[in-house]
């Protein structure tokens, strides 16, 4: 089943225009994260007070911030954070995500216990939750993508959940039974195939939630430290600066919305290529 699903995957990714366009975005702002040294920029954190806030220009193509830092150099080098972040966070809360769901899914006594303190966890609000952990644990690219992830644990651990109920009272899983197929061989081979279609999609949306989040935390001074160049930090230095230098919060803006709409993006179309209901149109 597994096998199957990777070749319809292949097949319709070359017929899906959304899956095309959210994979071209990301590539795209992939490779300038990881090419910007070369990318004709300079040092983010270098000072030059004699060019404070100077708009867009031949020397500073995305302008000047307050303290004469090129804006387009720390804009090029804010996608590696939020791209470090956004992919940490997707992959952490989706191997947790899934080991607590298979277990919540699939062994009745533990369903109840593990889905209260899901319950417990999701009655917080993410981005409070997240300051709490920050302030207990310090600023750092480390403590934000743990702060980012726990809150996502629980809406993937309801997801793998809803999809081993529906399918471990199957024919085929209680022949599995029968035969003395082990537990952990059951989940592996007969149900984790189930799961991996919606799980690549949560991670997709898992990514943009991540990315947004982080911004959000760095724009609220909660986030990354200042000194490392990230698009919420760079906004919220220039917020007060706004109604005489709008390119300060323009381009990392411009940078983030584009991020998050073609994540988002892909997510769509993978719904729709991964959904046999859905994929039939394609």
């Amino acid at each position: 089943m597994l096998t199957a699903n990777i070749q319809r995957l292949q097949y319709l990714l070359r017929h899906n225009t959304s899956v095309s366009l959210g994979t071209g975005l990301l590539l795209m702002i992939g490779l300038t994260a990881a090419l910007a040294p070369i990318l004709y920029t300079v040092d983010p954190t270098a000072l030059d007070p004699a060019s404070r806030l100077k708009g867009p220009s031949h020397s500073f193509w995305f302008g000047s911030d307050m303290y004469g830092r090129d804006i387009y150099s720390r804009t090029v080098y804010g996608c590696q954070i939020s791209l470090v972040v956004g992919l940490s966070v997707a992959v952490l809360s989706i191997a947790f995500g899934l080991f607590i769901g298979l277990v919540a899914g699939y062994i009745r006594w533990l369903d109840a216990i593990i889905m209260r303190i899901m319950d417990g966890i999701m009655a917080i609000p993410g981005i409070l939750l997240a300051i709490a952990l920050l302030a207990l644990a310090g600023a750092s690219i480390g403590t934000v993508i743990l702060a980012i992830t726990v809150p996502e644990i629980p809406r993937v651990v309801r997801l793998v959940r809803s999809v081993v109920l529906g399918i471990r009272e199957e024919p085929y899983i209680e022949a599995a039974i029968s035969l003395g197929t082990r537990t952990p061989k059951l989940l592996i081979q007969h149900v984790l195939p189930n799961i991996v279609a919606p799980l690549i999609v949560q991670g997709t949306y898992v990514c943009a939630s991540a990315i947004i989040l982080e911004a959000i935390l760095s724009f609220l001074g909660a986030g990354i430290p200042p000194e490392t160049p990230s698009w919420g930090n760079i906004m919220a230095e220039g917020r007060i600066y706004f109604q005489i230098a709008p390119w300060i919060i323009f381009f990392p803006g411009i940078y983030l919305a584009t991020t998050v709409l073609a994540v988002n993006i892909l997510g769509d179309g993978l719904r729709d290529t991964l959904d046999p209901r859905l994929a039939k149109r394609f």
